[in-house]
């Protein structure tokens, strides 16, 4: 039981930090909304716990350890999360979506940017918090003596139900932000420094 609880405090904490996943996912909120955020937030999940099964079978250490995977890897990651920042940055104003005259185009718009499922996945397999926090879970932790399998299936069900949950509560936030979003000077001013967030928490992550 002391090992259990321990696991989920950690796996709260490093869950639950600021970083790549949880900043776009409230800067989503913020822009579109909680519900049209919802398929991004179930990408981020699916995500996951794909990088938990890499991180739990050794996949991902012995890719890297390939000699040039590791600095490409990298590269790619860093401008997939320079395109989703744009992305959040240029996100035009809820109040102009709102609007009968010129909807359809703005509206559209809006969809172009909003991060979606397949977004979701990209960014939890390209953020190097995300392999960090699991490594240090799956190794710094035995829940069940003996039995690789069942320790590794009992980790990745806790740790999703723990991401999950985080995830809802970031998500919801920055939802909580979106009165301000109808101002256009403010939705800029706004959508620029999630973006900025979200540039300096991969920058971070990347120098672990």
């Amino acid at each position: 039981m002391d090992g259990i609880l321990g696991f989920i405090l950690a796996g709260l904490v490093l869950a639950g930090s600021p970083g790549p996943a949880t900043l776009s996912l409230a800067a989503t909120g913020a822009a579109f909304g909680t519900r049209p955020g919802l398929p991004y937030l179930m990408g981020l999940v699916v995500g996951m716990v794909l990088v938990m099964a890499i991180v739990a079978t050794g996949a991902s250490a012995v890719v890297l350890a390939m000699p040039g995977i590791a600095p490409a890897v990298t590269l790619a990651a860093a401008v997939y999360f320079l395109y989703l920042a744009w992305r959040i940055a240029t996100a035009p104003p809820i109040a102009a979506a709102s609007r009968v005259a010129g909807a359809p185009v703005t509206a559209a718009r809006r969809q172009e940017r909003l991060p979606g499922f397949r977004g979701g996945v990209l960014l939890s397999l390209f953020n190097p918090k995300g392999y960090a926090a699991m490594a240090a879970l799956f190794s710094g932790f035995v829940l069940i003596p003996g039995r690789f399998d069942l320790d590794a299936a009992l980790k990745t069900a806790v740790l999703t139900g723990i991401i999950g949950a985080v995830n809802i509560a970031w998500l919801g936030a920055g939802a909580a932000l979106t009165r301000f979003f109808r101002d256009p000077r403010t939705s800029r001013k706004l959508n620029l420094g999630f973006a900025v967030l979200l540039i300096a928490s991969v920058a971070a992550a990347m120098l672990l």
